[in-house]
């Protein structure tokens, strides 16, 4: 971690290093091998499980490139697979997302699995699909089983969360919160309610903890809507992120942001080191980001979940890319949030 501390110490050692496309975008990769050597897996904590690409919304941040006309959805065989693997290696948090994940038509049936096997479940929810045709009574099913939920809300303004999600998500989003509510999540000590933020355009987060007491505060005067935390996520420059980047030729610069904003105090907290990503089809990859440019764990193409011993995931290199400054810039960027 020194080499890394003292190679981002001086700005102009940075932007050295940084004056062409080829050797920014490959600069993490350099910082991790002169200062640590190699980034590891040093344990599991979740199981991540992106259960289909079918989603009701097509963001434009959306790095699933998730929306309605996709046709990727995991089986449920595939689901049985994952579940017994998950309780063999005694695997206490399964995180499931999407697309939207309740579209799979096997998701409250593998969901149920994964609890009677004693797994904690946390669900990546965009609040929209609450009020979907045959999804009426989703807010109260999740209420039932305890399923920590973390839901996108890119803004607390009309006018901006629908220049990124479309017309008219705003209202849809406000009223699944109040559903949300009413069933006691936000604000039953056991029914935990989570949102996430993504910017709107091509600049880091604010800082996560003044902009929850500004969510909690517009959200609670304006519309009486109560939450537990705010996570802010950086917009990772891939998929349909990079696309609108580059329609708007703002890629290059947004790289350059990232790679400046480098944060070595960062790279210990990576969720890639605590985590394994399961795609649709049970293959496992480093994160959800590298499942969907498709660079493989460690290997060269590839592997099923269930034939892999905990001890082949475990230790096992991280694959590295330029996206990665996506989640070292500022104070961080993972799932639950920022890092420092």
């Amino acid at each position: 971690m020194s080499t890394i501390a003292t190679m981002v110490a001086e700005p102009d050692t940075l932007a050295d290093h940084t004056n062409s496309s080829a050797l920014r975008w490959n600069f993490f990769a350099t910082l991790v091998d002169n200062g640590f050597s190699e980034l590891k897996r040093v344990q599991i904590r979740d199981v991540q499980i992106n259960v289909g690409k079918l989603c009701n919304q097509a963001c434009n941040h959306c790095h699933v490139d998730a929306g309605p006309n996709r046709t990727e959805i995991m089986s449920w065989s595939t689901m049985q697979r994952i579940v017994k693997w998950c309780a063999d290696n005694n695997i206490q948090s399964i995180d499931i997302t999407g697309g939207a994940p309740e579209l799979n038509p096997n998701f409250r049936r593998f969901v149920d699995a994964c609890l009677a096997n004693g797994s904690s479940v946390v669900a990546r929810c965009n609040l929209t699909v609450l009020l979907e045709k045959g999804q009426e009574d989703l807010a109260s099913w999740y209420a039932d089983r305890g399923v920590k939920l973390i839901c996108s809300l890119p803004c607390y303004t009309k006018d901006n969360l629908e220049a990124q999600r479309g017309k008219g998500v705003f209202g849809q989003s406000i009223r699944a919160l109040q559903l949300l509510n009413a069933e006691g999540y936000g604000t039953r000590p056991d029914l935990e309610l989570d949102l996430v933020y993504n910017p709107n355009g091509a600049f880091l987060p604010p800082a996560q903890q003044s902009l929850e007491a500004t969510f909690k505060e517009r959200l609670g005067e304006d519309f009486g809507i109560q939450f537990n935390h705010l996570y802010t996520l950086t917009n990772l420059p891939i998929s349909r992120f990079r696309h609108y980047l580059e329609r708007r030729g703002e890629y290059e610069n947004y790289m350059d942001l990232l790679a400046r904003q480098f944060n070595p105090a960062t790279v210990p907290e990576l969720m890639c080191q605590h985590i394994i990503s399961v795609d649709w089809l049970g293959q496992i990859y480093d994160c959800d980001f590298n499942q969907m440019l498709d660079i493989t764990a460690g290997w060269r193409k590839p592997r099923h979940l269930w034939d892999q011993g905990l001890e082949q995931i475990i230790d096992q290199r991280i694959a590295i890319d330029s996206h990665c400054f996506g989640c070292t810039a500022g104070a961080g960027s993972s799932c639950g949030g920022t890092l420092t």
